[in-house]
């Protein structure tokens, strides 16, 4: 991670998380994160609307220069950056994988900007609905009025533990005889 913020907000996260794949919603307390509030938002995890906030931070509505509040998280990137973004997504929600990614977009001077998104998870509990966590702070200062964002790069944080991807759950409920090539 090369954003502070980033790394701030991840040590914060994996603090509160000790032992477990990820710490309980109930768990992140906005006053001790309280300097960076304006860059966090929480996503509610429901692919089939683009992963919507549910709450978004000040700073962040202003890159984008208006409320971001129940609108898709996946609609602020741009063509195959969005197919890439939402397979991040669905491998953070359900492996449970933080995620780091390098973006870029233009300001309305066609001015480039590159910015750090952090994706967390967040336990999951059968009375509360799935959602995730995350920090997206741009490096430059006078960013604003940002158009769709580009995904440069991207990689997953280990956290010391065996994580089942997600295509190898799909293998083990697979029924009858299907060939893979490369699997071994």
């Amino acid at each position: 991670m090369k954003h502070p913020s980033s790394r701030e907000f991840f040590a914060y996260w994996n603090g509160k998380r000790g032992d477990a794949r990820a710490p309980d919603r109930s768990d992140i307390e906005p006053g001790a994160v309280r300097a960076l509030l304006g860059d966090i938002f929480v996503l509610s995890c429901d692919a089939s609307a683009g992963h919507p906030f549910r709450l978004a931070g000040t700073r962040l509505c202003a890159l984008f220069g208006r409320d971001l509040k129940d609108r898709s998280f996946s609609a602020l990137f741009k063509g195959e950056s969005r197919g890439e973004i939402e397979e991040i997504l669905a491998a953070v929600a359900e492996d449970m994988r933080p995620a780091v990614a390098g973006l870029t977009s233009t300001t309305p001077r066609a001015a480039r900007v590159h910015l750090e998104l952090l994706l967390l998870p967040l336990n999951m509990r059968a009375y509360a609905p799935i959602s995730m966590t995350g920090l997206l702070a741009p490096f430059e200062a006078d960013a604003g009025g940002l158009g769709k964002l580009e995904l440069t790069s991207y990689r997953y944080v280990h956290q010391g533990e065996k994580i089942i991807s997600r295509t190898l759950r799909k293998l083990a409920i697979a029924r009858g005889l299907m060939v893979y090539e490369g699997l071994r």
